[in-house]
């Protein structure tokens, strides 16, 4: 099982970011650039410690949260997708007038158990 996804859209721009810029990753922390919507830095560009948990892979980028933010969202699984709009963020699909966002939808009776045993 998985909690967080990607939509095919969002990843034919995940795919072009990864040629353009190489390993990437995404982070959404609740900071104040664009609230809470994931953002993609080039790996290692992004200070993540302790207080950041990874919450799965998308199509070979770590997708990072924190953990204040976390426990906002720790009941849901979470679908990374794309639409046309600037964001207010540094991430690396902004100077192409997109921005990633997320949906979200409540986890099942089984994911929650799938993912309170881990």
């Amino acid at each position: 099982m998985e909690r967080v996804t990607i939509t095919e859209k969002a990843t034919k721009i995940l795919e072009l970011l990864k040629e353009k810029h190489g390993e990437l990753i995404f982070h959404q922390s609740g900071g104040c650039c664009d609230g809470s919507a994931p953002m993609i830095f080039e790996k290692g560009d992004m200070y993540l410690d302790e207080s950041d948990i990874l919450l799965g892979t998308l199509k070979g980028v770590n997708f990072y949260m924190n953990q204040d933010q976390f426990e906002y969202w720790k009941h849901t699984h979470l679908t990374v997708d794309i639409t046309e709009g600037r964001g207010a963020s540094f991430s690396l699909e902004i100077p192409l007038g997109l921005r990633f966002f997320i949906h979200s939808r409540l986890l099942t009776k089984e994911e929650e158990v799938f993912f309170n045993k881990k």
